[in-house]
């Protein structure tokens, strides 16, 4: 059976590295599911959850990224997040706490920088909050 080979990558470390039968990831313009031997893409991806299933047990891996950039090569895909973290270390309280903070802070903003940065971490919190629900339901 063909596989591809997946790195998710952070700024801080490598989350995952390893073989696999299937990644989905929500896509700048939807979700994406990318097979081995995918057509070349390169696209920038939103806050949400990226599942793999490896190769190597069929068991899905789960990543919250809270956006950044996506490259498929016919054999290898490469997720280039800002932020990743492993589902297994995602704490739905910080994260809850997290988005009322960024609402705190839409309410106050006082510039127009100040607002789009609220409501990007508000979209990451929600986002991440999101995440954690699909992963409980599994």
């Amino acid at each position: 059976m063909a596989t591809l080979h997946v790195d998710v990558v952070s700024a801080e470390e490598n989350i995952f590295s390893g073989e696999a039968k299937f990644v989905a990831l929500p896509g700048e313009s939807g979700e994406l599911g990318i097979l081995p031997r995918h057509t070349p893409l390169i696209t920038r991806i939103r806050p949400g959850a990226v599942r793999i299933t490896r190769a190597d047990n069929d068991e899905e891996e789960f990543v919250f990224v809270a956006g950044g950039i996506l490259e498929v090569q016919p054999g290898v895909v490469t997720v280039l997040a800002d932020t990743a973290i492993r589902g297994k270390d995602l704490d739905e309280a910080k994260a809850s706490e997290a988005k009322k903070l960024a609402e705190e802070a839409m309410r106050n903003a006082k510039s127009d920088i100040d607002l789009a940065a609220a409501t990007s971490e508000f979209a990451a919190m929600a986002a991440q909050l999101a995440a954690i629900q699909k992963l409980r339901k599994k």
